[in-house]
């Protein structure tokens, strides 16, 4: 169970990937439009999310600033292996089950939607509310609350689905685990950048007084898609930086652990040990990234800093 509060104009992107309003989704290519057929609403929107939202907090009478918290989207999924093998009934069963559990805390008229997704890798519920307070003001601080009521909300939906689904077990927030979930094309963006970079230390490797002036101009050709995909990188991490394990002792300790674990067969512990292994390679790949920028002479950077036009004039 996960929450992500929306201000304004993405609410419309949000809309757009839950009710799957478009035919290509490029940044998220793990959805098989093949399977979309499969995806099923539990409540449908009665309109735009934007323009129910508005209509629910006009009709309450709240009053809004630019930055007011408009709608919240809570994910309610389960790990494949929860899900392997049970039929399309049986995960309606699940979903319907968890949408009784939010309305025991959050009236129905604010939901805008509950779609699940049946066409990514693993099923799971987009659930889109106004939120409203039950006496009428529009509150989602107090709704969603802080890391100790994020706990709580965890605590109660576990609770709750446990009595029905025994095998279920706990999830962790992000108080926990001191870490927000990197979202899959996170992982394949770096593997794009790693490609760009073991290609710049092939040309930096082989750079040398008789064809350094060419291999100035492949870098700098490189280094036009490859400086911006490290700072994009960047941003992206920072929103993500608690994911981290900073350190190569940790990292150690994270392998040694994970060996353990893998003896005693602890499946659940195993499987967020792991998690947390990707979450360091990433970060060690990155930090790769950026290193490799420290190593380009100075004299192909003069070629790169060159004005675009300067290199076609010469080129003619």
């Amino acid at each position: 169970m996960r929450f992500a509060k929306y201000k304004g104009p993405e609410i419309t992107n949000i809309e757009a990937h839950n009710e799957r309003r478009k035919e290509k989704y490029a940044s998220n290519p793990d959805i098989d439009l093949s399977r979309s057929k499969h995806n099923f609403h539990l409540i449908e929107p009665p309109q735009r999310y934007r323009a129910e939202a508005e209509r629910q907090i006009s009709a309450a009478g709240c009053r809004t600033r630019k930055d007011s918290v408009r709608v919240v989207e809570v994910l309610f999924t389960a790990t494949p292996e929860f899900f392997k093998g049970k039929k399309l009934p049986e995960i309606r069963q699940y979903f319907e089950e968890t949408l009784r559990f939010f309305e025991q805390y959050q009236s129905r008229e604010t939901i805008i939607s509950a779609v699940v997704h049946m066409d990514e890798k693993t099923a799971h519920m987009h659930l889109s509310f106004v939120p409203l307070t039950p006496d009428g003001r529009l509150s989602a601080k107090e709704i969603v609350g802080n890391q100790k009521k994020l706990t709580w909300w965890q605590d109660k939906f576990w609770e709750h689905m446990v009595v029905k689904y025994p095998d279920l077990e706990r999830g962790e927030s992000a108080s926990q685990t001191g870490r927000d979930h990197i979202p899959p094309r996170i992982f394949k963006e770096m593997t794009r950048l790693t490609k760009q970079r073991q290609k710049l230390d092939q040309l930096l490797a082989g750079i040398g007084p008789l064809n350094g002036k060419k291999r100035a101009a492949e870098i700098s050709e490189l280094l036009d898609v490859y400086i911006p995909a490290v700072e994009k990188m960047r941003t992206q991490l920072k929103k993500y930086s608690t994911a981290f394990t900073s350190t190569k002792a940790e990292n150690e300790k994270l392998k040694k652990k994970n060996k353990k674990l893998s003896e005693s067969l602890d499946k659940a512990t195993h499987e967020s040990v792991l998690k947390q292994l990707k979450d360091a390679k990433l970060q060690r790949e990155y930090q790769e990234a950026l290193a490799i920028l420290e190593r380009i002479p100075p004299e192909v950077l003069e070629e790169y800093a060159k004005p675009k036009a300067a290199h076609h004039t010469a080129e003619l």
